[in-house]
């Protein structure tokens, strides 16, 4: 976060009242709502939220302990806004976007209050490649010239909004600080000279050129993710789930395996020892297409819940901002929020410090006007000439008890197109990802089967809506199972739960920890589930010729049904053909000794 001030800068506030991170003061009669200021000497970062004529309302992101009336408050003169350029990936910042080894290396383990350091480095050199010459026209979004950042991603340069003109002057290839002058574009308001380092207020939204339906799937190697409830490059999605349910988990594999350019993810109020896995987890994780460290085309926000609560507020802003910037070099940024909860508890912690009027639960009535904010600033769409990118946000929400019917998880609900609903019965018998198939839902599917058609040519609609049929059934047959078992089931709606088994253990399941199954290829998981219902029709007509479910029930393949997902590789789905070779034998087999039984008994 822009923490700089000048040095002319005095004192132009005191502070008069004190409750909690909320701070009053006067003498701000010349400030604006939104503006960066530092509180006491000891420069705490704080943002005005309000002013009643000389007197400001100000939310203090440190810890305001031992804070007085009449401790002065400097302005910054400009909103509260974090530096963007070469050097983010691969950093690990707090809530308000001070790299983590910056702080360490000026104060030691443990962040102090009032610290100051710069986001990103002002005396590292940078290789810049120049790739616009003298003359030429350039509008917001083209590009200046590229830096190589790291081996996964090139940080591209681009001419900032508001800015229209011919280039002056182009630095030639050569290194360079962020601070360091490497373009002047000639405007109809004057010469504007550019640096590599930019600064974006976190609060201004910063729109698409031109916004897209988002029709592309986000490819994240869970197959329950993929094939039954997708989500769509530049699209919303919420994780749901009580304690232990796994929606960190999961957000860690979709940060892991998806194939967004750029991950960002936000621990936004977690416990710290969730944080800690992830600072110990993801530098050692490998991009599954290079093979380089993951952490090279990644970001992490580390803001837990012994941090002050209102820098979580800060940590959701300022992650999506540097989406934004990514997502208009063209690239597709996925962002992890985890969670939306802890912010949405932040809201509510000012909005009680400020005795507004609180609505259900405590929550302040502006709480779906926050969450859509937020999630409004994903999409897809056009961000230069030629060029596309997208941001997708996916927030885990936790509900206290698992409670879907509480305010954040529906006022969540309002704004996002796919709810992945966790199980806590699915994660307690270690069926992960706990995705509930019948709470679960994505609404991309229309805009999702033709690129199935186009790009794997398979008619993906009907092949989900099959596993899903079935699925459905099992849950309403499991209702009679309780009172009258199993067996008293006729064979076509035994044959109903075998076959939902096979799906659930044999697809739906998979082991982060195998090397095969943790994640899989867009073409394994079609050959997978293609196997799984072609298993179900095969089985159906016999059943319907009068062949005893309990044959269906011991055949070999059904072994080899459950066990695909981790004996296969991705490069060697012609095992899977094999698979389904074998099986039409069996049930060919099964066929002739039903038939010769039926001539038998006639």
């Amino acid at each position: 976060m822009t923490a700089q001030r000048s040095e002319e800068q005095g004192q132009v506030g005191t502070i008069t009242y004190i409750n909690g991170p909320v701070v009053k003061g006067t003498g701000m009669s010349e400030a604006n709502v939104m503006e960066l200021v530092f509180v006491s000497d000891e420069r705490l970062a704080g943002e005005i939220i309000s002013l009643d004529g000389d007197s400001a309302t100000i939310q203090v992101y440190e810890d305001t302990t031992g804070l007085k009336p009449g401790m002065p408050i400097y302005r910054s003169g400009q909103p509260l806004s974090v530096e963007l350029g070469p050097g983010l990936l691969g950093k690990v910042f707090d809530g308000i976007a001070r790299p983590l080894d910056a702080i360490r290396e000026k104060q030691g383990t443990f962040i102090g209050r009032g610290v100051q350091v710069d986001t990103i480095d002002r005396t590292k050199e940078w290789k810049f490649t120049p790739t616009v010459k003298e003359g030429e026209e350039v509008v917001p979004g083209t590009i200046l010239g590229t830096v190589p950042e790291t081996p996964l991603l090139e940080h591209r340069i681009v001419v900032p909004a508001g800015i229209t003109g011919r280039v002056k002057k182009i630095a030639p290839a050569g290194e360079y600080t962020v601070a360091d002058e490497i373009a002047v574009i000639e405007t109809d308001d004057g010469d504007r000279p550019l640096t590599m380092l930019q600064r974006w207020p976190v609060r201004r939204v910063h729109p698409l050129k031109e916004r897209y339906t988002p029709n592309v799937p986000l490819i994240t190697g869970q197959r329950v993710i993929d094939i039954l409830f997708p989500l769509a490059k530049g699209g919303t999605a919420a994780i749901p789930g009580g304690f232990g349910a796994g929606k960190t988990v999961l957000q860690h594999q979709l940060a892991s395996w998806s194939d967004a350019d750029l991950i960002i993810y936000i621990g936004c109020g977690e416990r710290g020892n969730e944080m800690t896995d992830v600072l110990e987890e993801f530098p050692k994780l490998k991009d599954p297409r290079s093979g380089r460290p993951l952490m090279e085309r990644t970001i992490l926000i580390a803001n837990t819940s012994n941090m002050p609560v209102t820098a979580r507020e800060s940590s959701i802003y300022t992650g999506v901002t540097i989406a934004e910037y990514f997502r208009d070099m063209g690239y597709h940024v996925a962002l992890m929020a985890d969670s939306t909860s802890r912010w949405a508890e932040a809201v509510r912690e000012i909005a009680g410090r400020l005795e507004e009027m609180p609505v259900e639960e405590g929550f302040p009535a502006y709480l779906p006007s926050r969450l859509a904010e937020f999630y409004e600033r994903a999409g897809y769409g056009l961000v230069g000439p030629d060029r596309y990118g997208s941001i997708t946000i996916i927030g885990a929400v936790s509900p206290p008890g698992g409670d879907f019917t509480e305010p954040v998880t529906q006022n969540t609900k309002r704004f996002i197109r796919t709810f992945w609903a966790l199980d806590k019965r699915l994660a307690f018998a270690r069926h992960f990802p706990a995705i509930s198939w019948i709470d679960t839902y994505s609404e991309y599917i229309d805009e999702m089967a033709d690129w199935w058609q186009r790009e794997k040519n398979v008619d993906w609609r009907s092949l989900r809506q099959d596993a899903l049929s079935i699925l459905a059934r099992e849950n309403e047959l499991q209702k009679i199972v309780q009172i009258i078992g199993p067996d008293a089931l006729p064979s076509e709606q035994r044959l109903v739960l075998q076959v939902a088994a096979l799906i659930k253990e044999g697809f739906l399941q998979q082991n982060a920890m195998d090397k095969i199954d943790r994640y899989s290829t867009p073409e394994k998981e079609l050959k997978m589930l293609e196997l799984l219902i072609h298993y179900e029709k095969r089985a159906r007509e016999l059943i319907q010729q009068g062949l005893p479910v309990y044959r269906i029930q011991q055949m070999k393949v059904n072994l080899k049904l459950l066990t695909m997902k981790h004996e296969v590789p991705d490069d060697k789905l012609e095992e899977l053909d094999k698979i389904k070779e074998e099986m039409d034998a069996e049930f060919d087999q099964l066929g002739q000794g039903l038939s010769r039984t039926v001539e038998t008994r006639g």
